[in-house]
């Protein structure tokens, strides 16, 4: 029975999962904290892995692994392959006028045609989280940084990286040293960075470098850093093993050693791990909110609502993408002060609409749409919803509204919905279960929990050691997803149509 392990290293932990390569079935399971931030030391994501790996009984016996992680964050690397400084992470918004900066810069001081050429150029209207910002803020806030850059990569290629056994210099886990051409990634994880299009068709811009039926974008590159001589991860198509994990890591007792697949960008492995196909979308409601979609072509979308990114199949993958999700219910536990199952017995005991309270949980910024400094506002207050109860639903509400938009989004671009999933830790609470039906009009399936990123990065370590054995690429293995419960349609528009009358007054 060959064993495949799947990691996911998130903004929140490591989780680590080892299956059945064959069946999907569990076989164990580990996890590891990372610390808080919007700025990580990376070897604080090893040290987590490597604990991760203690507590699923160790990775000796995989025969392949795989490593889905947060995207777009930002892992500079000198020619010695240290970190620089500490990674900028996804949800850091300081990068936010840099956006603006490079948008109006490839317009030609125009932001709406920079806005629809960045689209055009790699799916995604920039906004602070995308990689290619981070680095213009670094080129700006901190040029002696910036001069130091050797090699440009995101957090799931550097974790491969070290599990191949590469890294610093002086590093006793990093023996095989500082090979910073060994660096690999996806299409997914590449398609988030702001200087990649996973367009099958490949750029043929100035500076367009092809690489996994897609090309890097080294002008963008140039336009965002100033210059373009550093390493970027070779991209790899989702059969294609980056390397060998080394035996101090995993494959100790596996002839030849633990493959490494090419990993994946969370939410991609997210959809790998659901087995979704066109037509297929994903409501996430975690630390950010995500709702996606799988398509054989991705979007242009300038108005900037919609992502379009590449999935880990070979499919694109169109994103929503909101900063307020799960803590947003979070922040209505400690301003009731009570816990989860009390929160929803609240929010339950208020109508539909809560009586006009409506909350804009904009808490941390937003991303979608793009207001890194907005703050969240509360509009309907009266004596009649000044109750513990209305203020609780108000935050579901609100919450579930921010992602209502983004599936609207997708409706307005003809993306194909067919059926629609919901995912995430706060997908278990009883009122998200109950008012997301009424807030998004349709009905909706919910699968069991699961650690769906850990699980698709598996099933595609699962992928490419079949395909290594087979010889040539094959089809991805068959894991079943059991649905948990089927939400059933209950429209309630007046939630829609109050949230509509306030979000634009933010």
């Amino acid at each position: 029975m060959p064993l495949v392990a799947g990691v996911d290293s998130s903004t929140q932990s490591c989780k680590i999962v080892v299956r059945d390569a064959d069946t999907g079935r569990l076989v164990r399971s580990g996890s590891a904290k990372h610390p808080d931030g919007t700025e990580v030391d990376p070897r604080h994501w090893w040290d987590a892995f490597t604990q991760a790996a203690e507590a699923a009984g160790g990775l000796d016996d995989v025969a392949a692994i795989a490593v889905g992680g947060q995207q777009h964050g930002l892992v500079a690397l000198d020619a010695d392959g240290n970190v620089i400084r500490p990674a900028l992470l996804w949800n850091d918004t300081r990068s936010a006028g840099s956006a603006e900066d490079l948008i109006r810069e490839l317009g030609d001081g125009d932001r709406e045609a920079g806005a629809q050429r960045w689209a055009d150029a790699v799916g995604s209207v920039l906004v602070a989280s995308l990689t290619v910002t981070k680095l213009r803020w670094v080129r700006d806030h901190e040029p002696e940084n910036a001069a130091r850059i050797a090699a440009v990569a995101l957090p799931h290629d550097w974790l491969s990286w070290r599990i191949a056994g590469y890294g610093p210099a002086d590093d006793a886990s990093a023996p095989l040293g500082p090979q910073l051409d060994k660096l690999f990634t996806d299409r997914s994880d590449a398609s988030g960075t702001g200087y990649y299009d996973a367009d099958a068709s490949a750029s043929e811009a100035d500076g367009a470098v092809a690489e996994g039926a897609g090309a890097y974008r080294r002008d963008l590159l140039r336009l965002a850093l100033g210059r373009d001589d550093v390493v970027l991860p070779r991209v790899l198509t989702p059969t294609e093993a980056g390397g060998v994990a080394h035996a101090s890591v995993a494959g100790a007792d596996v002839e030849g050693g633990a493959l490494i697949g090419p990993g994946a960008g969370d939410n991609a492995g997210a959809s790998l791990g659901l087995g979704m196909r066109p037509g297929d979308i994903a409501i996430s409601i975690g630390t950010s909110g995500v709702v996606s979609a799988v398509a054989p072509t991705r979007t242009a979308d300038g108005s900037g609502a919609i992502n379009g990114f590449a999935d880990a199949t070979g499919n694109s993958l169109m994103l929503a993408v909101t900063l307020n999700a799960a803590r947003v219910l979070d922040a209505a536990r400690t301003v009731l002060d009570v816990e989860f199952d009390e929160l929803a017995r609240l929010a339950l005991a208020a109508p539909p609409g809560a009586d006009g309270l409506v909350l804009v949980p904009y808490l941390e910024g937003e991303r979608t749409p793009n207001r890194p400094d907005a703050t969240g506002t509360l509009h309907g207050i009266r004596l009649k919803t000044s109750t513990r109860e209305h203020l609780a639903r108000a935050y579901v509400e609100g919450m579930l509204c921010g992602l209502a938009d983004g599936l609207d989004a997708l409706r307005a671009l003809d993306v194909p919905i067919e059926r629609v999933m919901l995912i995430g830790g706060a997908a278990q609470s009883p009122a998200v279960q109950r008012i997301a039906p009424q807030v998004f009009g349709v009905s909706i399936a919910v699968p069991e929990p699961g650690e769906y990123v850990a699980d698709g990065a598996a099933r595609q370590a699962a992928w490419v050691l079949a395909s290594a054995r087979a010889g040539e690429p094959v089809e991805a293995p068959e894991w079943s997803t059991s649905v948990a419960t089927t939400l059933v349609a209950d429209p309630q528009p007046v939630i829609r149509k109050q949230y509509a009358a306030v979000r634009d007054l933010v």
